[in-house]
């Protein structure tokens, strides 16, 4: 893998932890560890970044973005909303099912 391929889920984990983060900051009820947010996030943020890619077009393989477009193409909205908001939601679903749990 070269790093036209890499790029764009470099970026997609990165906000996703952002979004985890700051979700995770927000729920105080919910008390999840580090490692949760940080999972949560990274996997939310590949997630919603290519949910979001799809449903405004653009392809979900990272390798074929790559490609059309080269490198700055990793740095689309579509890759840092998706990849926040995707992080920002799954450790919210994350952290109100640990807290039904505790219930």
């Amino acid at each position: 893998m070269d790093m036209n391929t890499l790029l764009p889920i470099i970026i997609q984990v990165i906000t996703g932890i952002i979004g985890g983060q700051a979700v995770g900051a927000a729920i105080k009820t919910a008390a999840m560890g580090q490692l949760t947010k940080i999972l949560g996030g990274a996997v939310g943020g590949v997630g919603g970044a290519a949910i979001l890619n799809s449903l405004l077009g653009g392809s979900v393989d990272p390798a074929a973005a790559a490609t059309a477009a080269g490198a700055g193409s990793a740095l689309n909205i579509s890759n840092i909303v998706g990849g926040a908001g995707g992080g920002a939601i799954l450790t919210g679903i994350i952290g109100a099912v640990i807290n039904a749990m505790k219930k």
